[in-house]
């Protein structure tokens, strides 16, 4: 079932307890060149701003980076977020990106600002941005398409690149935009699980087809950890357990080493609210992995999945993928 059902990967650019960023560019692009030779479809980068431990702020430019270091892997943004960008700009940059490796770049877009109220004032962008989300989807894809006669504003490079443009959400916003502009869904349920069904199902019943798309096509991503056994499996997971429970405790977001236990570095409160943000996670030896990928196929007919992969040691992150591609033969 999973042979025709293409993988993807989800890039944060962690950065290691105790590294650096530049070595975690370059553990990104290592890592993007082995997804590149297993045969993973796309390979996308988050837009993050004032986090410790996260370095994809740039995304335009990582994008880049990791385009001109592969061949065939599609490159993209998982995703912009808009509200912080004015739309020409966006085009002017993926246009470039689109005029240098042509066919293999990707515009993931998101509502939200990705970020806290005070980065967001130092981007430059007023708290209206994420309302004009619509009009400015809209206005990207007209900067994207060929240029107009009389068209007074036009994005140099960009026109006529045509950049596929994918709406992203955690919510049901972006899956009715999605389906009434009959353009590509990627729900993001690595950090919200709770309304993807919900998501997924309003975007496939509302679908309109457009010149883009002629029928849905749902990307689902999702946290993953694989390993040989399970018990291996649980416990490289420890790794992503404690950078969410940072996370929730507004402190930086290293990667950490895994842990024997959770225990001791967890409440129990704080316990149920971490595994609440990762409770779509797939997590154990490859048939349990597999069983789950497939179950998510049967009942919500996804299309392809974008995985998140928080693993601490480089080279097991690169197993991983061995693993997960596996899954597929």
């Amino acid at each position: 079932m999973l042979k025709n059902i293409p993988f993807s990967l989800l890039e944060l650019a962690s950065v290691r307890e105790g590294g650096t960023i530049s070595e975690t560019l370059q553990n990104s692009l290592g890592y993007a060149q082995a997804a590149e030779k297993l045969g993973f479809n796309r390979f996308w980068l988050a837009e993050h701003h004032n986090m410790e431990g996260i370095a994809s702020s740039a995304t335009a430019v990582l994008i880049g980076h990791i385009a001109g270091g592969t061949k065939t892997l599609r490159v993209g943004s998982g995703g912009i977020m808009l509200p912080n960008h004015p739309p020409l700009v966006i085009a002017e940059q993926f246009g470039t990106l689109a005029s240098l490796y042509p066919n293999r770049i990707d515009l993931g877009l998101g509502r939200a600002p990705g970020t806290d109220p005070i980065t967001s004032r130092a981007l430059r962008r007023d708290n209206l941005a994420a309302d004009q989300f619509p009009t400015e989807v809209n206005l990207l894809q007209q900067l994207l398409a060929p240029s107009k006669p009389g068209q007074n504003l036009r994005a140099i490079p960009g026109a006529g690149t045509q950049v596929p443009i994918w709406l992203l959400g955690s919510s049901l916003f972006s899956a009715q935009l999605a389906a009434k502009r009959g353009l590509p869904y990627a729900f993001a349920g690595h950090f919200a699980p709770r309304l993807m069904r919900e998501a997924v199902r309003i975007y496939q019943t509302h679908f309109e087809p457009s010149e883009n798309l002629q029928a849905p096509y749902v990307m689902l991503g999702m946290p993953i950890i694989i390993a040989e056994t399970e018990t291996e499996a649980r416990f490289l997971s420890t790794t992503s357990q404690q950078r969410i429970l940072a996370l929730l405790r507004g402190n930086p977001l290293w990667l950490k080493p895994p842990v024997e236990s959770m225990e001791g570095i967890w409440d129990l409160g704080e316990e149920l609210n971490v595994k609440d943000f990762l409770g779509l996670s797939a997590i154990g030896n490859p048939q349990q992995v597999k069983n789950k990928l497939e179950a998510l196929v049967t009942e919500l007919n996804i299309n392809e999945f974008i995985f998140t992969n928080d693993l601490y040691d480089p080279q097991q992150r690169i197993k991983s993928l061995e693993l997960l591609a596996a899954l597929k033969s």
